[in-house]
């Protein structure tokens, strides 16, 4: 018996073609392959740059310049710096000041105040210090107004806005070698001194316009997502966009942000135009509110225990129980663990590799089948249900869940504008044209995400500068040079939380607080043993960077038979600066894991501590 018909068999059969699917799926990636690839998106600069304007603060906000010095600034006031700077504080260090160009903490969840934005991640996972806080979500996906408001409480809990700059941009940050501190210059005149600089600018955090012809044209009013305009359109994140009634509005992408706006923009806009390149995967979501009972009986540590179970099932591991049991776990029950579990107690052996890449992508093929049929099942118009289909991979996109998304469809005020994967072909002054049609807007919405695959220096908006004058981006020039994600050798006591060469987790905020806890044991260790400068050493870079080059290719031949996206360059063949390029591929569970064997380990071999 053949390797393959052992898979199907213990599948139970299948009832369709997968040489066909695969074809099928070759075929719509083939029609959104572009030449430009990133290079199809627009800066948001110079005549652009009122898209990044903030719209939450008024104008005129002035403050004194600043000359002083403290421990440790913190780059970024969203989830990454709010828990460096807790861990820290948890730690011993008081002096930590927060720079967050933002007018307030929340990062992502400060600005994208989109209507109908919640967190995609069960909230008792996602939000980050529950037990610390001694706080219990409202829902079981949490709504934005109510995350922006956590990110607050936790400022709050931890003294952060006392000596925080807010509404204030970095502009030049220079390692000073006499005093051994960063200079840090901003655009409020301030030029103050840190011995630790913690950058938690986030991965996707400056927003993207689509290169359209004529998109300067275009005379009706315009906005970006992350910057939702409420005086114009009426309403707050849970709705009520009421002075839309007798308005003709059209937005421009399906993505994540899309899904969860566009129930809102169908039910109140006159007219609703959603212009379609690549239809997203919409499963089920079955949000509810959170049981008080349930809340009541759980035990000290439950956060960290829920976390590690969720993390574990969502990269490729076995739990004997499922804690969260919503439509991420689903997914990865039946693509991973448990599916190769049970098909190798069934053989009586364990599944070879060549085996276990039949029966995920088998089981991905069956998913995603069940996912286009829900299509069918929810939009009336046939021809509306396949235009919604997703035909790709399962991860080739970051899965969407929602209730509500596919029955907007079914509303006659709604247009589905299907581009058959080539996307919108020009902006006039009245609106947008699509082969030989033109759709008159009022309002036109860009729902075309963020930056990814530019450069670290590009989306902070400043350079970062180091030892003998060397400059991060020189030091980056032909790929990210870490040492375990977090620190560069030439850049003393300057380190990076986020996606730089550390591992993807579907949960961010847990791999963020992984990295926290990791620089907190660190800075530590260094005050003990009176060491004011932490670097990496050039040998320990250069090993770890190995080990990236050669755990990040695992991905390569997923992502190049993928359509089109941030995951993967949007189709380069190299994926040289997709999401997932340049990341530990051996996963979370395993990056994690090495980072506690090194801490515990004792020798904090790799580092120089001077």
């Amino acid at each position: 018996m053949t390797e393959k018909a052992n898979i199907v068999e213990l599948m139970g059969g299948l009832d369709f073609d997968p040489a066909a699917l695969k074809s099928k799926y070759l075929a719509e990636r083939d029609k959104r392959l572009r030449d430009d690839a990133n290079e199809q998106y627009v800066e948001v600069t110079a005549e652009f740059s009122h898209y990044v304007d903030d719209p939450y603060v008024d104008p005129g906000y002035t403050r004194e310049p600043l000359f002083d010095t403290v421990e440790m600034a913190i780059i970024g006031g969203g989830f990454g710096g709010l828990l460096m700077a807790a861990r820290m504080k948890e730690s011993g260090f008081k002096n930590i000041r927060m720079i967050e160009k933002a007018g307030d903490f929340g990062g992502t969840w400060y600005w994208n105040r989109y209507p109908g934005a919640m967190c995609d991640v069960e909230s008792y996972c996602y939000l980050p210090l529950l037990e610390e806080l001694n706080y219990m979500p409202e829902h079981k996906y949490s709504f934005a107004p109510e995350i922006l408001e956590h990110s607050r409480r936790i400022a709050r809990h931890y003294d952060l806005y006392d000596d925080a700059c807010l509404q204030t941009s970095i502009t030049n940050l220079t390692w000073e070698e006499r005093t051994e501190h960063w200079i840090i210059e901003t655009d409020r005149g301030d030029k103050m001194r840190a011995r630790y600089v913690a950058m938690a600018n986030g991965p996707l955090s400056r927003p993207k316009l689509p290169g359209i012809a004529g998109i300067n044209d275009y005379a009706g009013h315009t906005f970006h997502t992350s910057r939702w305009d409420y005086a114009y359109t009426g309403g707050d994140s849970y709705g009520n966009l009421s002075n839309l009634k007798d308005k003709r509005v059209g937005i421009i992408g399906t993505g994540a942000t899309a899904v969860q706006c566009i129930p809102h923009l169908g039910e109140w806009a006159k007219e609703l135009y959603v212009f379609q390149r690549t239809p997203s995967s919409i499963d089920v979501r079955n949000n509810g509110k959170t049981d008080p009972d349930w809340a009541a009986n759980l035990k000290p540590g439950w956060q960290k225990e829920r976390m590690d179970n969720f993390n574990i099932q969502v990269s490729g591991g076995d739990q004997e129980v499922d804690l969260i049991n919503d439509g991420w776990t689903d997914i990865f029950r039946n693509l991973t663990g448990i599916a190769a579990k049970l098909a190798s107690r069934k053989l009586g052996r364990r599944l070879t590799g060549a085996e276990r890449a039949e029966l995920m992508e088998l089981s991905d093929y069956k998913k995603m089948n069940f996912i286009r049929a829900r299509a069918d099942e929810v939009v009336k118009d046939p021809s509306v249900a396949e235009s919604l289909k997703p035909w790709y991979r399962q991860f080739c996109k970051r899965p969407c869940f929602h209730d509500e998304y596919l029955d907007t469809y079914n509303r006659e005020n709604v247009t589905l504008v299907d581009t058959q994967g080539k996307g919108v072909d020009a902006l006039t002054r009245s609106g947008v044209r699509v082969g030989d049609k033109h759709y008159e807007v009022d309002c036109l919405i860009f729902a075309t995400g963020f930056e990814v695959g530019t450069t670290f220096t590009r989306r902070a908006g400043y350079d970062i500068v180091g030892r003998n004058g060397q400059t991060l981006s020189d030091h980056w020039r032909d790929g990210l040079r870490t040492f375990h994600g977090l620190t560069s050798h030439g850049f003393p006591n300057c380190f990076f939380l986020g996606f730089t060469q550390t591992a993807v987790t579907v949960n961010v905020p847990h791999a963020l607080n992984e990295q926290a806890q990791h620089l907190a044991h660190i800075l530590s260790e260094a005050k003990t043993r009176g060491t004011p400068t932490v670097e990496a050493s050039a040998a320990a870079e250069e090993d770890y960077v190995g080990v990236i080059r050669q755990s990040a290719n695992t991905g390569a031949r997923f992502y190049r038979e993928c359509t089109p996206g941030y995951y993967n360059s949007e189709g380069k063949a190299d994926n040289s600066s997709g999401f997932f390029s340049d990341m530990f591929g051996a996963g979370p569970i395993k990056f994690f894991r090495m980072l506690e064997d090194w801490r515990q380990d004792g020798r904090l071999e790799g580092l120089d501590l001077r």
